[in-house]
């Protein structure tokens, strides 16, 4: 007996998202529970997986499980496929475990040819329905199935509407539509050398496949990877009865929100339009009407879709985004789903159903992506800053944006990538507008409304918008916008508001993010959950207070080489470089010391009560001087002027020191505690510099607590050398300040050498922290610099690694070496405090690994601590026990 790759809807169950996908588990779930769903069957997530593995060839069996579901289809609505009398249509969607709103394949009217279309204008009397139906069938077709470019049917529809002298699709008369269906045929045997095909199980069949198909294409494999979807879980194939909601002006379509996606509010929240199917008002060709006034147009409908609307929500536990169709007065409901929102809105709805009492803590925690939480430090536009309002749309996803305008997705990637900020100009959006999306610093567009593609993947991605802004003129020929006659052209600075809808010009002075006291409420349970402490990445006492805003519980890192790069610093640590003997080095050590105290002084204040853990300098020198490409330059107009022989002779010294300090590898050269040993008087200097600081901040009455980090070493030996020397300095500053500074001194082990030996050095640590960054680097041979502009989107691409090493913390490798530092550093020292401050601190996955191997903290940069905070929760949520 062959696999079930078929399951009709009173089959299957909200549990089998596995197998059946969101959407088909959900028509599932809502058929058991009596709502007025069309039957329908859903083809497995198993079957196209199967598809792939069999060389693109449907598993067998598939078909002889599909026409008996068909039959039951037909038993259901008393309707026979491909009937000349009184034909059954079908809708052929797609339907993956998580959603990808408009990423993959649909066709609708599925089973019309040459004879059904005449049956279906008999049975509903009404010709042009059923040739508008016809043509929507085979344009969608066309494109989806037979890979007919989307332009081609577009541009006969244009000459339709121009000769008939109309605006909208829905003014088109029967015989224009039937002109539009015979030219769309021409077309299509032109672009494939074949007929459209007239049997509707042949329909059927090619439709299937083309959504097993699109699971691969190039905007569902981005989009996947974006989000961090995996590619080998297929998408499903629901095959539904169609019902129509272009049959007249008793009929629609719409998408409502069970709350408000944008601000969370507990109110219903959507568009429709009569007279329309669904892809109207998803792809933004009309404007629709808001949800509310239905109300108005036909209040008995209304009452049962809210009546509904609160019934899914009530079931699902969550916001839902529904999808319904009136057809001929009656209420349909076609798919519901937990609707895609912001993260100020995630964030509310969490924390008002724990407060209704829906959801517990562990719940609300769950419910909001980390991610999400990137979006709510959006910033927006300046309350006081003069605007000069252009047009206004609608408020299609929060947040405010400013950048050149672009028409085309390619160029908004193509500027993007370069760091141009770009605001992505289109008609409407579609979902091969994904890359540029991505890219761009917000989206404006002409036509569509609060559901339609635009503002539904903006919210979801954080992105600010503005739609269906109808003042807009595009003209993408000639590269520009209109605007009440007055012309922008493309690279034109505009701004966007996406709370408002307005659209201003020039550039707009913007202001940081205000965090509502319900987000704080969320992560101050977030941090109730967690085991893992969150720490920052912090450089400067502003960061370090932002740091703390955000629920830091201290600096994992201080980076002291960033405080080296001041301009004022360069020339004295350049001449700290440059020093021919102990005594001028030190000379130049002194000048920076005061400086170093300073920055130490106002990080620890800022960060008073909380660990502030202090990395000494780490980079080789030659990074603080010049290029000698620029100094070769410079000393060749000096030769060739004979101006400044003074210069001239400085510039060659300098030059032969760069040479010198010159390295083939530098990231394995002469860096880290390795300056240390060559050059114990920069140690002795940092440390003095701390240790000043932290006297003076303790006779003012504050309570700090420094740690001393060693970067790179490679044994115990070395790390004894370098303690040695701080804790020297220790002594001797407190002696002379006559105070007491608790502090620690611990080391990164960014080099595996380090990791091995970890039951050596933890004897002698106080704490360990993991610099993933280097770990990474040196453990997989990889170059980050070099390998992430170059091959490594390849082996991404080839699936040779599943994500980039840099971003998600490598497990297999990397965090073996990570497990055994900290069962090897405990083994030895039970006490030793344990942490990572790469950039994996501030990822999720990378944030779950961390909790697993049993590291005390993570450090990340500022902005990133909320997400942290929340993944550790998360982490703690999802292994629990481990």
């Amino acid at each position: 007996m062959s696999k079930k790759y078929v399951y009709l809807f009173q089959e299957g169950k909200a549990s089998m998202r596995d197998l059946l996908g969101g959407k088909g588990a959900n028509l599932c779930e809502m058929t058991n529970i009596g709502l007025p769903v069309p039957p329908g069957f859903t083809i497995t997530t198993e079957a196209c997986n199967e598809y792939y593995t069999n060389g693109e060839n449907v598993p067998e069996g598939t078909w002889e499980q599909v026409w008996p579901a068909l039959a039951e289809i037909e038993a259901s609505t008393g309707k026979l496929f491909g009937d000349k009398v009184n034909p059954l249509l079908v809708s052929v969607r797609s339907g993956a475990k998580f959603s990808m709103p408009g990423m993959m394949d649909t066709v609708l009217n599925l089973g019309l040819n040459d004879d059904t279309v005449e049956a279906l204008a008999a049975n509903t009397k009404n010709e042009r329905f059923a040739w508008d139906c016809y043509r929507r069938f085979i344009q969608m077709f066309g494109d989806v199935v037979l890979e007919v470019e989307h332009y081609v049917f577009e541009h006969i529809l244009e000459i339709a509407k121009e000769k008939q002298g109309v605006q909208y699709d829905s003014e088109l008369s029967p015989e224009s539509l039937k002109w539009m269906v015979s030219e769309y045929k021409k077309k299509i045997v032109r672009n494939t050398g074949n007929p459209f095909p007239m049997d509707p199980r042949e329909q059927l069949k090619l439709a299937v496949v083309a959504v097993f198909r699109s699971w691969n294409i190039d905007r569902a494999t981005f989009y996947r990877r974006i989000n961090n979807i995996p590619h080998d879980i297929g998408t499903a194939v629901n095959v539904q009865s169609m019902v129509f909601g272009n049959m007249g002006t008793d009929s629609g379509t719409g998408v409502a929100f069970t709350r408000n996606p944008s601000t969370g509010e507990s109110a219903l929240y959507g568009e429709y339009l009569m007279n329309a199917q669904g892809e109207d008002v998803v792809a933004g060709i009309r404007t629709p009407n808001p949800i509310a006034t239905l109300a108005k147009e036909n209040s008995e409908i209304y009452q049962q879709f809210v009546d509904i609307s609160k019934r899914l929500e009530t079931h699902y536990r969550d916001m839902q985004d529904i999808e319904f169709t009136i057809e001929r007065g009656k209420l349909y409901i076609l798919q519901t789903r937990n609707g895609k929102r912001t993260a100020s809105a995630s964030i509310r709805v969490a924390v008002e159903l724990f407060h209704e009492g829906v959801i517990n803590k562990e719940e609300a925690v769950m419910r909001i992506e980390p991610d999400q939480l990137d979006h709510l430090l959006h910033r927006r536009m300046d309350t006081d800053a003069t605007l000069q309002v252009l047009a206004k749309g609608l408020p299609a996803s929060p947040g405010a944006a400013s950048g050149r305008i672009v028409f085309s997705a390619e160029e908004a990637e193509r500027l993007g990538n370069v760091g141009e900020k770009v605001i992505l100009v289109r008609t409407e959006t579609t979902p091969d507008d994904i890359r540029g999306i991505l890219a761009a610093q917000g989206i404006l567009t002409s036509r569509g409304g609060m559901t339609s593609h635009a503002a539904v993947v903006s919210r979801h991605m954080g992105k600010p918008a503005v739609c269906g802004c109808d003042a807009l003129k595009i003209d993408y020929a000639k590269g520009l916008l209109a605007i009440d006659g007055v012309e922008y052209l493309q690279g034109t600075i505009l701004s966007i508001d996406g709370s408002t809808g307005r659209v201003i010009k020039g550039e707009v002075s913007m202001v940081d993010p205000e965090l509502s006291e319900g987000f704080k409420e969320f992560l101050d349970w977030a941090d109730e959950i967690s085991r893992l402490k969150v720490m920052a990445n912090a450089d400067s006492p502003t960061e370090a207070l932002n740091a703390r805003d955000f629920g830091a519980v201290g600096i994992g890192l201080t980076r002291t080489e960033h405080m080296f790069m001041d301009p004022e610093r360069i020339p004295i640590v350049q001449e700290m470089i440059l020093a021919q003997t102990l005594e001028e080095r030190e000379e130049a050590l002194t000048k920076l010391l005061p400086m170093q105290e300073e920055d130490f002084y106002g990080i620890l204040k800022a960060m008073q009560g909380l660990p502030v853990t202090i990395r000494l300098l780490d980079p080789p020198l030659h990074e603080f001087l010049p290029h000698s490409e620029e100094l070769v330059v410079e000393i060749t107009k000096l030769r060739i002027s004979k101006n400044d022989s003074e210069a001239l002779f400085k510039k060659e010294i300098l030059l032969s020191k760069v040479r010198a300090l010159s390295e083939l590898n530098p990231m394995l050269g002469h860096r880290g505690c390795r300056l240390g040993v060559s050059y114990p008087e920069i140690t002795v200097m940092q440390a003095r510099a701390i240790f000043q600081a932290s006297a003076r901040l303790i006779k003012e009455g504050f309570d700090i607590h420094p740690e001393v980090m060693i970067p790179l070493i490679m044994g115990k030996e070395e790390f004894l050398m370098m303690r040695e020397l701080v804790d020297d300095t220790a002594k001797l500053v407190m002696q002379e300040q006559d105070v007491h500074i608790h502090y620690k001194v611990g080391t990164m082990i960014e080099v595996p050498r380090a990791a091995l030996l970890a039951d050596e050095i933890g004897s002698v640590a106080d704490f360990f922290s993991f610099g993933t960054n280097d770990l990474t680097q040196m453990t997989m041979g990889l170059s980050r610099d070099d390998a992430q502009g170059k091959f490594l989107p390849v082996y991404l691409e080839k699936k040779l690694m599943k994500t980039d090493p840099f971003v998600v913390l490598d497990r297999a490798g990397v965090g073996k070496l990570i497990d055994m530092g900290v069962k090897l550093g405990r083994s030895t020292n039970p006490d030793l405090t344990l942490g990572i401050c790469g950039e994996h601190g501030g990822e999720p996955n990378s944030v779950e690994f961390c909790h697993l191997v049993g590291l005390d903290y993570v450090s990340c940069s500022p902005f990133r601590v909320p997400i942290a905070r929340l993944a550790a929760a998360q982490a703690a949520i999802k292994n629990q026990g481990k």
